[in-house]
């Protein structure tokens, strides 16, 4: 497959497995884990915080406004660079969210989200203009929650800052075939649920995870010694995840997955990759509590 094939396919699945679950949370805290590899190849911890403040505008429109933090904790063993590892052993993401959402009419509702932020490593304690990130959706959701046999169907587009790539679709279908099945399918994410009861739900998922950083005094990498100045991590897994129900709003839930794909690479301010790291962890570990619409 080529490069620039493969690369677009990861930005576009990373941006749309966002869109949904970032306009109807309303607060979530989250921690995701990657334990250190059996050749000590690196560790990684993502703390993550997001809350979104709905304001009714009037009935069945509402404007949101909301913050998403998180700290990264990476550790990468110095055998595997050619640099201190000291220079990527943190990051720190940081969005602002400005969401609008109202019914078109009784089957379909709109939802757009714009998010300013900067998404940086910080080693020069001070923030350019080279750390700030711009990220966009618009989506169109056909939510029927109550028919007898329950679907939704999302249909949208993103601008990625992140990726730098231009305008993306998407398309996501789910349904409830069964009072104890149901599935997603499309991007990002495939998943079969099985409801065992109203509180309780197991997920079989696979789906991408990673994000992008500005390396601010920029790193030399590989053979040539070039200036790397992105970082970007990729993965793709697969694995079980289970949900719990407190109430009908506030949820708690907890992935372990097998990591299928685990890329680290260094890039340039074109987005050519300079050096990669070769990863073997193979555990991915993802909890948190979230406050849903």
């Amino acid at each position: 497959m080529p490069k620039q094939f493969k690369n677009a396919s990861f930005i576009f699945l990373l941006i749309s497995s966002f869109t949904y679950a970032q306009l109807s949370d309303l607060a979530r805290i989250e921690y995701i884990g990657l334990p250190e590899g059996s050749d000590n190849g690196s560790s990684f911890n993502r703390f993550r915080a997001l809350v979104n403040f709905p304001i009714e505008l009037k009935e069945d429109t509402y404007l949101f406004v909301g913050l998403d933090y998180s700290y990264i904790d990476y550790n990468v063993d110095e055998s595997l660079v050619s640099f201190d590892p000291r220079e990527i052993d943190e990051f720190q993401l940081f969005d602002l969210n400005i969401g609008y959402t109202f019914k078109l009419n009784e089957d379909w509702r709109f939802g757009a989200r714009i998010q300013p932020g900067f998404s940086s490593n910080l080693k020069a304690r001070n923030l350019s203009f080279e750390d700030a990130i711009l990220s966009g959706d618009a989506v169109f959701i056909k939510d029927k929650k109550d028919n007898d046999i329950p679907y939704r169907l999302i249909l949208g587009v993103s601008v990625s800052g992140k990726g730098g790539f231009p305008i993306l679709p998407f398309i996501s279908y789910y349904r409830k075939f069964h009072p104890k099945w149901s599935y997603n399918v499309g991007v990002p994410k495939i998943n079969l649920q099985y409801h065992a009861s109203s509180k309780h739900r197991f997920k079989l998922v696979a789906r991408l995870d990673g994000f992008r950083a500005n390396l601010q005094r920029g790193i030399e990498v590989g053979e040539n010694q070039e200036i790397a100045r992105r970082f970007r991590q990729q993965l793709v897994v697969g694995g079980l995840r289970y949900e719990y129900k407190f109430t009908d709003h506030i949820e708690y839930y907890i992935n372990s997955s097998y990591i299928l794909s685990n890329s680290v690479e260094f890039r340039d301010r074109s987005r050519n990759t300079l050096a990669e790291i070769s990863e073997d962890n193979n555990l991915y570990i993802k909890t948190g509590i979230r406050f849903k619409l």
